[in-house]
C-alpha cells in the first residue's frame, strides 16, 4: 500500500492513497477540538462542526444536505477533543465536487442567527439524549473526574449552561483563530493520480482561503499526581451498574504507546477471546459488555477498562478485573502468548487497513499529529519488535492499582 504525502503552498498537508474502486474518499481534518475552547464555551468546536452545515455564501443549508446525497454520495462530520473532521463518500467522478464542497463548508460558513438557533436546540437535546446513556455518560463524568482542570476533562457535546452561552461571534472568532490552511490535512483515497488530488486541493484551499495564520497549540502542564479519591460511586436508578476502571496513559509521542495498544487488545480487544471478556462474560456471565480502550493525547494518554453487570456484581466483577491486571504485572508473556497477541492484532490491523474510508480518515490525523503516514509494513515491524519484557515493563507502570481510578453508576 502505497501512501504519498506533500505539504502544500498554502500550508495544508496532503496525504493520497490509490485505490481501484468507483467510490472514492475524501477527509478535511482541523487540528483542533474540545480543548481548545475557552472553558467557559465549553462545547464550542462541536457547536461550530455543527454550524458548518447550515449555509455558506454559495450554499443554503438544504443545498449543503442535498447536494452529495443527490448524488449517491454521503457527507459527514465529527468532533473529538483534539480535531474536527468533515467527510466525504462518492463515486470517484463526482469526488470534484466534494473537495469543493468540504473547501466551501470550511472557508465560507455564514452561520446564520435562524440556524444558530435551531442548532443549539438540537444539541440541548443530544445532551439530553446522552444523559439517558449511562454506558456512554459515565466515560465523560471518568474524563471529569481523572483530568480535573485540564482541558480535556471537558465533555465534547458542552454542557446546557455552556452551550447556551454561545453566541455566533464567538463561534465565528473559533473558525478564524483554528480554521485556517497551516492547521488542516486533506487526505483523499481513491481511483485517480496524485497530480489530480493535488490540483483539486490547490484549486480549492489557496492560502488567502485560509487566511494563513500561524496557530501554535499551547500545551497546558499535565498533572501525574492528584488527591482526587480512587474509588467514586454516583447513585444512578439504572438496572445495571456501570463501572470505569482507569488511569492516565502515554502520549501520542511516547514510544511505549504501542506495547499500551497491544496490552489493550489483549485485555479488553474488540475480539471474544479477549482476556477480560472470557472471564467476565463468558466464564461467569456476570457482564454483557466489557472492553478497554487505549487514546492517546498529545500531551497525556487515556486507558479505561468498562463493565456493565447487575448492581449485587460489581465487587466481583472488580476482583476479576484486578485479578487480570495482576496476570500481567506478575510474569512475562510467553513467547507462545506474545506471538498469539500479534499475530491477532495484525490481522486486525489487515482488516482496518481494508476499509477505505477509515483508512482516509487515519491518515488525515496522521498528518496531523505527526506529519507523516507511517506505512502499514513499518507498523507491522514495530509490533514485530515488541518483547515480553516491553509488556511486562508498561503493564507494571501504567496498571499498577496505585494508579487506577474508577467510577461507578449505582
Amino acid at each position: 500500500m502505497d501512501i504519498k504525502t506533500l505539504q502544500l503552498d498554502s500550508g495544508i498537508k496532503y496525504a493520497f492513497r490509490h485505490i481501484s474502486s468507483p467510490v472514492a474518499y475524501c477527509a478535511l481534518s482541523v487540528k483542533t477540538g474540545t480543548r481548545d475552547e475557552d472553558p467557559s464555551l465549553n462545547g464550542i468546536a462541536h457547536f461550530t462542526e455543527h454550524m458548518l452545515f447550515k449555509g455558506t455564501t454559495n450554499r443554503s443549508a438544504s443545498r449543503i444536505n442535498n447536494f452529495l446525497e443527490k448524488l449517491g454520495g454521503e457527507l459527514n462530520a465529527y468532533t473529538t477533543k483534539e480535531e474536527t473532521v468533515i467527510h466525504a463518500t462518492v463515486l470517484k467522478e463526482d469526488l470534484p465536487k466534494a473537495v469543493e464542497l468540504l473547501s466551501d463548508l470550511a472557508f465560507n460558513s455564514l452561520f446564520p442567527d435562524r440556524e444558530f438557533v435551531k442548532e443549539r436546540e438540537v444539541i440541548l437535546e443530544e445532551i439530553s439524549s446522552y444523559k439517558d446513556n449511562p454506558s456512554e455518560l459515565i466515560f465523560d463524568d471518568f474524563d471529569e473526574h481523572l483530568f480535573d482542570s485540564h482541558p480535556l476533562a471537558k465533555p465534547i457535546l458542552g454542557t446546557p449552561t455552556s452551550i447556551r452561552r454561545i453566541r455566533v461571534r464567538d463561534i465565528m472568532n473559533f473558525v478564524s483563530r483554528h480554521y485556517t490552511t497551516n492547521n488542516m490535512s486533506f487526505s483523499i483515497v481513491g481511483d485517480i493520480t496524485f497530480d489530480k488530488g493535488m490540483k483539486l486541493i490547490n484549486s480549492y484551499f489557496r492560502p488567502e482561503s485560509g487566511k494563513h495564520e500561524r496557530y501554535i497549540k499551547d500545551l497546558p502542564h499535565m498533572d501525574v499526581e492528584t488527591d482526587r479519591e480512587r474509588i467514586k460511586v454516583v447513585p444512578k436508578k439504572t438496572h445495571q451498574a456501570h463501572c470505569v476502571i482507569g488511569t492516565k496513559a502515554y502520549n501520542l509521542y511516547q514510544e511505549e504507546r504501542l506495547a499500551l495498544s497491544l496490552i489493550t487488545n489483549i485485555l479488553g480487544g474488540p475480539a471474544v477471546n479477549s482476556r477480560l471478556n472470557m472471564v467476565l462474560r463468558e466464564k461467569y456471565g456476570l457482564a454483557y459488555n466489557v472492553d478497554a480502550t487505549y487514546t492517546p493525547y498529545e500531551d497525556t494518554g487515556l486507558f479505561t477498562i468498562y463493565f456493565g453487570t447487575d448492581k449485587n456484581n460489581v465487587d466481583r466483577c472488580m476482583g476479576l478485573v484486578y485479578k487480570e491486571l495482576a496476570i500481567l504485572m506478575e510474569k512475562e508473556l510467553t513467547q507462545y502468548q506474545l506471538r498469539a497477541a500479534k499475530k491477532q492484532f495484525l490481522g486486525q490491523l489487515a482488516i482496518s487497513v481494508d476499509n477505505a474510508e477509515s483508512q482516509c480518515l487515519v491518515m488525515g490525523k496522521s498528518l496531523l499529529v505527526y506529519g507523516i503516514v507511517e506505512s502499514i509494513d513499518s507498523i507491522r515491524q514495530r509490533i514485530q519488535r515488541i518483547t515480553s519484557r516491553q509488556i511486562y515493563d508498561v503493564a507494571n507502570e501504567i496498571l499498577t492499582s496505585d494508579r487506577l481510578y474508577t467510577l461507578i453508576y449505582r
